[in-house]
Parts: structure tokens; sequence; C-alpha cells
């Protein structure tokens, strides 16, 4: 963070939060921080170079396109770690993978496209790494997952959207080809929509209203920057895993979901004895003792006494899954 001047942090406040889906976005920016599109731009260019901003794309919900998505642990022995993380890393429907202390070292986000067989995915990539022992671990039910850094008070985490999608529309295969534009990292130039709309055949403003009513919908969650959370300041990421009975689900779920420091929040089937627990929380602070802080605070607050903490000790991939790529 003290890399990061004032004028930094709320630019990348609003990259996170309220970018705006016109056509010069950018000069937009400028404009509600009182500066020139060019200084705007070059920041955000640095800060990209420097590893703070991943990219800048819509973020969409997972399922409302189809995909069906799980959490894996993987038992890997100390010695296969590196070159089994290397193998599901390669797969293309692995977004996130990691190390972390425990039976189940190996933890990783699965999606795979609509018509194919989640459990079979993760059955061919056991088999390929040797791996004889793993945890399918998909959400019954999302408390809360939106994760905004708040660059001046600390992380700050808001709840999906109470707007009830229910009666939205579904998601078509005419909006296929607006997810692979819209997914794109944003280029840095004054229309940055332009060209992603000309390579699907689509003037900018077609795209534009269509990242609206996509947001509109709930399968857009929201366009905006991903942050990388270490170079920001917050390099603790623990993963609370709770022993919740059935009646209690709901109601520590909410309280959960309630903790700013908690950027996600579900409910994952149990496999007792083994792996009793049934209710996760991704926590972040910039150290173990704020995230341990949050722990005993919900345990207290929840009258909850079994329950795991695991910290990501490597980072073996983090990024987007690109939806609907041609070669799938």
């Amino acid at each position: 963070m003290s890399e990061l001047d004032a004028l930094d942090r709320s630019l990348l406040e609003r990259l996170q939060a309220r970018f705006q889906l016109v056509p010069g976005p950018y000069a937009a920016l400028a404009h509600s921080l009182n500066l020139e599109e060019t200084e705007i731009v070059a920041r955000i260019q640095r800060l990209k170079a420097a590893g703070v901003i991943r990219e800048i794309s819509a973020i969409f919900d997972t399922r409302r396109l189809g995909y069906q998505t799980t959490l894996v642990a993987f038992h890997v022995a100390g010695s296969d770690l590196e070159e089994t993380a290397a193998l599901v890393s390669a797969h293309a429907g692995v977004s996130h993978n990691y190390a972390r202390p425990h039976h189940f070292s190996l933890w990783f986000t699965l999606a795979v496209p609509p018509g194919m067989d989640l459990g079979a995915a993760i059955e061919r990539i056991a088999q390929q790494a040797g791996v004889t022992d793993w945890l399918n671990l998909p959400a019954l039910r999302v408390f809360k997952i939106k994760t905004h850094f708040r660059m001046v008070q600390g992380v700050s985490v808001s709840p999906e959207d109470s707007r009830s999608t229910a009666d939205a529309r579904p998601f078509t295969t005419a909006d296929i080809p607006f997810v692979r534009a819209l997914q794109k990292d944003l280029a840095l130039v004054p229309h940055p929509f332009a060209e992603p709309a000309r390579m699907i055949g689509r003037s900018e403003d077609e795209l534009l209203a269509k990242a609206r009513e996509l947001e509109a919908a709930g399968i857009m969650r929201r366009f905006g920057a991903v942050l990388r959370h270490r170079r920001v300041g917050y390099t603790a990421n623990g993963m609370a895993c709770w022993v919740v009975s059935q009646p209690q689900i709901e109601e520590v779920g909410r309280r959960a979901a309630g903790y700013p420091q908690v950027s996600h929040c579900y409910q994952r089937p149990a496999y007792p004895p083994r792996w009793p627990y049934s209710l996760f929380t991704m926590i972040h602070g910039k150290n173990k003792d704020e995230v341990e802080a949050i722990v005993n605070r919900l345990a207290l607050e929840s009258g909850l006494e079994e329950y795991e903490v695991l910290y990501s000790t490597r980072e073996f991939k983090k990024e987007r899954v690109r939806y609907f790529e041609e070669e799938e």
C-alpha cells in the first residue's frame, strides 16, 4: 500500500465499483477525478505493469451461463505437489489453484461448459495426476460473493445484489458472442469497446447496450477491475471451514456474509468424519492476526466450536475462465 498514493487508491476504488459502460469510460473516469484522460490511462498502465490490476473486464455469473462449477480438494504427497499443480492448472476450466496445509493439500475451482459432465472431468484430472483421494465440493447455496477492496478503510466486500433473478430473462446462445467480447481485458484506448464490438460484427453501442442488459439481468455480476489482493496489502487469505448443523446454516451463513472481511460464503456438502465442514468463508486480512480475529468473533457470535482455517501458502493459478472459447 505504501507504493500507492491517494490518487491511485481513489482510482482503484472507482475501477472496482463504478466503471461506466459508456463509449469513453476512461474520459468519464477522469472527469469524476478532475483529471485528464491521459493521466488516468497512464496510471492504470502503471498499476497493471506493477501487477496491482490483474485485468479490467466483465465478471459473469458462471452458473447463469450454463456452466457447472465446483471446488475440488486433492490429497497430494508433498513431493508431487508441484507436478500435480502444474497438470491441474493446465486445464482451461481451472481458474484458481492453491496449496493449503492439510491432508487435502491442493485446492482448485473447476468450471465446465454446458453439456459436459463435471464429475467425469474431475475424475479425468485425478487419473492423469495419479490422485486417488479427493473431495468434490460444489456450492449448494451462495450467501455472498463479490470482493471489493477498499483502498482507504481496508477491505470491504459487498454482498451479492439483493435483486431477485427468478424473473430475469435467461441466458441465450445469442448472448455468447457478447460474452466473448466483454470478458477480454479492456484496452487502454479512448474507445476501448469499439474493437471488441467490431470483432463480433456489432457496433460499439450494441455491445454496450448488451453489457448493460446482461448486468441488469444478473448474468454479468459487474464490469470492472480485478485486483491482486496481495499487491494492495492483504497478504492473509484464510478459508475458514465450519461445522454447522442444517437448522443453523441459514442464520450462520447470513451472519458470516455480513462481515466486510468475508468475500465469499458458501454452503457446500460435508463428508463426515473426514471432512465434516458445510460452511465455507473466505476471509482477507493484512495478516493472519486480522483473519483470526474475524474467525474468533464469528465463532463466538454463532456458538460454533468446530472449524478449521486453511491459509493459502502458494498460488499456482488465479485467472478467469474464458467462457465459450472457440476451441470448446
